[in-house]
């Protein structure tokens, strides 16, 4: 159960003054105070224990953060998961940036300085995202596909959803709605597609020692970067459909995998391509060596021949 108003005014009405870094258990009661109100005290509960777990599992992974890093990351989630709710219950232009920071109890500033954009309080995950999709591709295995670093970067992504309650699992389809019936929000979505695709781009461009701005490169991104709209309609489907957990992973993974052996035929010549630049590289690389090669001897030629005629010449 969340902390009564009372309980809440008397411990932490004021937010801290340092960068309005909020307390931990103040913010988890003001979103459970949110999140009960507006859906009932079933989906509170339920994203009480989903945050429980991530936070414990972030800090398995992170053992050297320190508590001010932790409150920096534990307020932007917060102000993250405060205006998600808020959005997705009374609609993304009905609610205002200041509503979301008098809900959080910090000023309109510090929203903006965790977040450039109001849509950025949605899609708050996206920059991970692309660092781990960049990592992926820059550390590809040997012999790993293009296709399936990106699909080994998505992995983590559907992870989060194999434990999630069911009470959490059918909120996606109302983020989606969201989205698509949100003009600025579905450009934003747009805008990080179009991300995605350039890093992909350039990775590959990089990895093939071809110009990014190469057709080959270029498509390819857009190719690649459209796994990622597979793998969140294909959830939204499923999810609509009543799959969970397991069977939701193994459907969405499913779908994943039929998107991939399409692209690969076409990524497959992409291949033979960055293998023929860089043969073709290497050919002129040998034949720049051979020509200085070949001055070089000349030149050592001329000089033994010019050596040669001034010992006969005192001779």
């Amino acid at each position: 159960m969340a902390e009564s108003d009372a309980t809440i005014d008397s411990k932490h009405r004021s937010p801290p003054a340092d960068e309005e870094l909020v307390d931990v258990a103040f913010g988890d009661a003001i979103l459970d105070r949110l999140i009960a109100d507006e859906l009932g005290e079933r989906i509170a509960d339920a994203m009480r224990v989903v945050r429980r777990t991530e936070e414990a599992r972030h800090r398995r992974a992170h053992p050297q953060e320190g508590l001010r890093e932790r409150k920096r990351r534990l307020t932007r989630q917060l102000i993250s998961d405060v205006a998600t709710t808020m959005f997705a219950i009374r609609g993304f232009d009905d609610v205002t940036v200041s509503e979301v920071a008098d809900r959080v109890g910090v000023s309109e500033k510090t929203i903006y300085n965790y977040f450039s954009t109001k849509e950025a309080l949605v899609l708050d995950m996206a920059d991970e995202s692309l660092d781990r999709l960049t990592r992926t591709l820059r550390e590809r295995r040997p012999g790993e596909s293009l296709t399936a670093a990106v699909l080994r970067a998505l992995e983590t992504d559907m992870g989060a959803f194999d434990d999630a309650p069911d009470e959490l699992i059918e909120f996606v389809p109302r983020f989606a709605q969201m989205i698509d019936g949100t003009p600025t929000l579905r450009a934003a979505w747009l805008e990080l597609h179009d991300r995605v695709a350039k890093v992909v781009r350039d990775e590959i461009a990089a990895q093939a020692e071809i110009d990014p701005t190469d057709p080959e490169p270029m498509i390819a991104g857009r190719a690649l970067a459209g796994l990622v709209d597979v793998a969140f309609e294909s959830r939204v489907r499923h999810i609509t459909a009543g799959l969970r957990g397991q069977a939701l992973r193994n459907a969405v993974n499913a779908d994943l995998e039929r998107a991939a052996r399409l692209l690969d035929v076409g990524l497959w010549s992409l291949n033979l391509l960055a293998r023929g630049a860089k043969a073709k590289r290497q050919a002129l690389e040998a034949v720049t060596a051979a020509d200085q090669a070949r001055a070089q001897v000349v030149k050592a030629l001329k000089q033994a021949r010019a050596a040669w005629s001034e010992v006969h010449r005192h001779a």
